[in-house]
């Protein structure tokens, strides 16, 4: 086993395609595939599943990235220590639905943090793709809600995906409003208080 074919491993993971990672890499794409072949071989498991939408970790493979992405990390870490040029930084992602208190939290993250030792990236998507990004490991946090309608679905998704979901509050509904609208006078606003007003959904 080579650090080389473990790298070959995170980019094909990272593009989550062997031609893609092939040219981000200056790889031909056969050259890549017998490398993460002969790495199968060796490990004695399948790392990854292909198909006509590209390429995805097995249940192996997603155990197997752990391990790799801590000694590509090492890696990483030795070769900063020695001040030997490298390209590559320890990543940081998080996928979320779209709340302005992510972008909050994720603005002062970047603030408090040496951003020449991370590269972070904050993406904005749909839940399937949170779950998605999860399981590949292309984001390490996934920021999503549970509500009586979606809480039993979610939390089979998550087990199916060996995700673990961790609350990070309780929110409830809310309406903001102008100043001088008659309901700002209001503690408790009930769906019938709203009928007369226009709406978009």
């Amino acid at each position: 086993m080579r650090i080389q074919q473990l790298a070959y491993l995170d980019k094909i993971v990272e593009t989550g395609s062997i031609n893609e990672a092939a040219k981000q890499l200056y790889l031909t794409q056969p050259s890549l595939s017998n490398a993460i072949k002969e790495l199968e071989e060796e490990v004695g498991i399948q790392l990854l599943i292909r198909s006509k939408l590209g390429v995805s970790l097995t249940e192996d493979g997603r155990e197997f990235m752990i391990y790799a992405r801590q000694i590509l990390d090492q890696v990483q870490l030795l070769e900063t220590r020695y001040h030997k040029n490298t390209s590559r930084k320890q990543t940081f992602s998080v996928s979320a639905q779209h709340y302005a208190f992510v972008v909050h939290a994720f603005v002062e993250l970047l603030k408090s943090v040496d951003s020449k030792e991370y590269q972070f990236t904050l993406r904005e998507t749909e839940t399937q793709n949170i779950l998605d990004d999860l399981a590949k490991f292309k984001s390490e946090l996934g920021i999503l809600y549970l509500n009586d309608f979606n809480r039993k679905v979610l939390l089979k998704l998550f087990k199916e995906n060996d995700l673990i979901f961790i609350p990070l509050f309780v929110a409830t509904p809310h309406v903001f409003v102008s100043r001088y609208n008659p309901l700002s006078e209001k503690k408790i606003i009930t769906l019938e208080d709203l009928e007369d007003y226009p709406y978009l959904s």
